[in-house]
């Protein structure tokens, strides 16, 4: 959906991505996660292993709060580095799959919401190769669809097709872009 936005002149900063590179082989991001939870989450390249990642912080409460305590930091600067790279006119989407669940919403001027109801997305992440119960345990560690809509200024129903996603992002991006 960014990339959308970014195709009608959008500049996008990725919150996963950033996660990623905060982790990269030979960060101290990736040192500081391997001193917490072991070598078991490294894969044999030196790369973080994100399935082992996930078996371990899905399953358990204080390990994701303590991978959020080492990754989050390091995420929110580097975000900060590349938002203040931008040009001062530019219409940012800051795509951030955790905004309700950090309780980021006030730091954004609008606030956009991609929707699709929980059958959906379940069915999206086993598609992605996820097995059933982990794309479940994902969900449930998210913010809940009333929570993540409550925040919403404008929503972007993706339970259809490309075509539909499009025509949508198309509609909101006068008023994305602030000129509405």
């Amino acid at each position: 959906m960014a990339q959308l936005f970014s195709e009608l002149g959008a500049y996008v900063v990725d919150a996963d991505r950033v996660a990623r590179e905060v982790v990269a082989p030979g960060s101290d991001g990736l040192r500081a996660l391997v001193a917490e939870f072991g070598p078991g989450i490294c894969a044999p390249d030196g790369s973080l292993d994100r399935a082992a990642m996930a078996e371990v912080v899905f399953a358990d409460e204080s390990a994701r709060a303590r991978l959020n305590a080492i990754t989050h930091p390091r995420i929110a600067a580097r975000t900060a580095e590349l938002m203040a790279a931008l040009p001062d006119d530019a219409v940012v989407i800051h795509d951030v799959p955790l905004l309700a669940e950090l309780g980021l919403q006030g730091a954004y001027d609008l606030v956009v919401v991609v929707d699709a109801p929980d059958d959906v997305r379940i069915t999206r992440l086993i598609d992605r190769g996820l097995s059933e119960s982990d794309a479940r345990a994902r969900i449930a560690a998210q913010a809940g669809r009333e929570q993540r809509l409550a925040i919403a200024d404008v929503v972007i129903d993706n339970s259809g097709d490309l075509v539909s996603l499009t025509q949508q992002v198309r509609t909101a991006w006068p008023r994305v872009a602030g000129r509405l």
